[in-house]
């Protein structure tokens, strides 16, 4: 019998069940997902406002391409732009956040007729090859080297290297408000000031990277709402439809649909059963007021996580509910203790933990996250 190919770590887990916040292993074993498959389950694994939303549309019509209309994508983009800034009009539906940035950098390059895009330290993309161009970490890109030629790179958070960094050449400027593979590092309001006035005045676009930041994890819909500044174009997946595939590239309204006919494709965007996921999320997180939710709770989780007492914690990072307890060693080695204690977490970076949970986490959850880190930190010391 073939095998799924292995290029992730395993953690000899066997989950069978998720409901909100939790999933279940197939001993009966309950855990609290801060993990959320790399913030997916941000809305909880389940929901039931998205279950019953995709079994209806499970009883109508699944696939249909973008060639024709569909009531699904009707509601989805109805339920969505409720989401948007005002100047931001026009969706390009895509299946997973690399697809998203792939289609964003497309967007600009189109429109700019420049080839060179910056990027920064510490970033991260995505794994296809356009997106790899423009991830920092030499781990995922060097065996599929050469990538795009022209990326340039400059520091993350120094806005003073601004202005020698965006060119005349510069397409586009692409960053994550908040570094999340890199290390749940936020960018300063300076940084992002400074990167948006430089690509106005060199007549480059400004990219914001929100796969892993937007639809509510940060306290904001987007998070460069937080910010006072406003992009280009930004991209935004993961937690978008609930748990189903989903990237999304959103652009100006000016901008119009850039792409002729043949120009762009993708042969699942806009799937019926995704479209009505992400309708229901959309809908959600605004009646339920999800961000403002995510922001009282990241500061209990975040205060937890600061009143960890052991010399291996630095300090915590992050915004809402993207956290990252920075220590003095390597973070992975934690990754197994905190399951053993009933936590799925993450790292990010080299020595960093990464937490992303569900936005309806309880004061008892964060009590267990605190437990869990606490005795896992002072078993190593």
């Amino acid at each position: 019998m073939a095998r799924i190919a292995r290029y992730y770590r395993e953690y000899g887990l066997r989950i069978v069940k998720g409901l909100l916040q939790y999933v279940w292993d197939d001993g009966g074993r309950r855990y609290l997902d801060c993990n959320t498959n790399h913030g997916v389950a941000f809305l909880g694994h389940a929901n039931p406002k998205i279950v019953e939303a995709v079994r209806r549309q499970l009883e109508e019509v699944w696939a249909v391409p973008l060639n024709f209309s569909t009531p699904a994508r009707e509601r989805f983009i109805e339920e969505f732009s409720r989401l948007l800034p005002a100047k931001f009009g026009v969706v390009f539906l895509q299946n997973t956040g690399t697809e998203a940035v792939e289609t964003a950098v497309k967007i600009a390059k189109k429109i700019t007729r420049r080839h060179t895009i910056v990027a920064f330290t510490n970033s991260f993309h995505g794994r296809t090859m356009g997106s790899l161009s423009i991830t920092w970490n030499e781990r995922y890109r060097k065996a599929f080297e050469p990538l795009y030629p022209h990326v340039r790179f400059g520091k993350f958070n120094v806005p003073t290297e601004v202005d020698k960094l965006v060119q005349e050449d510069t397409c586009c400027v692409v960053v994550e408000p908040i570094q999340g593979e890199g290390g749940v590092n936020p960018a300063t309001p300076e940084f992002l000031k400074a990167l948006r006035e430089e690509t106005q005045r060199k007549g480059a676009l400004f990219i914001i990277d929100e796969v892993q930041t937007g639809f509510g994890r940060t306290g904001a819909v987007w998070a460069f709402q937080k910010y006072g500044v406003e992009p280009d174009i930004f991209t935004a997946g993961k937690a978008v439809a609930g748990g189903l595939p989903i990237g999304l590239a959103v652009a100006r309204e000016d901008f119009g649909d850039v792409f002729e006919p043949g120009e762009h494709g993708s042969t699942f965007a806009g799937n019926a059963v995704v479209m009505a996921a992400a309708a229901a999320a959309s809908r959600l997180l605004r009646e339920e007021d999800v961000p403002a939710k995510a922001e009282r709770a990241g500061a209990e989780l975040a205060k937890a996580l600061g009143e960890v007492e052991s010399r291996l914690a630095v300090r915590v990072k992050g915004m809402g509910l993207m956290l990252g307890l920075e220590l003095r060693v390597k973070a992975d080695q934690f990754l197994q203790p905190l399951l053993e204690r009933g936590v799925l977490g993450l790292t990010a970076g080299v020595n960093t933990l990464r937490f992303l949970p569900p936005y309806m986490i309880t004061r008892e959850d964060i009590e267990l996250v605190h437990a869990a880190v606490s005795e896992a930190l002072k078993r190593a010391q």
